[in-house]
């Protein structure tokens, strides 16, 4: 089921990500959840498409989450 706002997510979800995370994650969610509404795994396939765009912004240190620093492109 889509979530309306963050305070919708799981409560483990809550106590792990920091604020912009929780939007990254709600937001790939509830698109992956439309755009595979005809699939029998529907839930279980947002739940991933949502952690894999978290993890392409976030990385986990120890217990928390940091947002990764950008990689700026030097030519020589």
């Amino acid at each position: 089921m889509p979530y309306a706002s963050n305070i919708d997510l799981p409560a483990s979800l809550r106590r792990i990500l920091p604020g912009r995370a929780l939007d990254i994650y709600r937001e790939a969610f509830n698109h992956a959840f439309v755009s595979h509404q005809h699939d029998p795994r529907q839930e279980q396939t947002s739940h991933r498409i949502a952690w894999g765009a978290v993890k392409r912004r976030y990385v986990k240190v120890g217990g928390g989450w940091l947002e990764r620093t950008p990689v700026i492109d030097q030519k020589e």
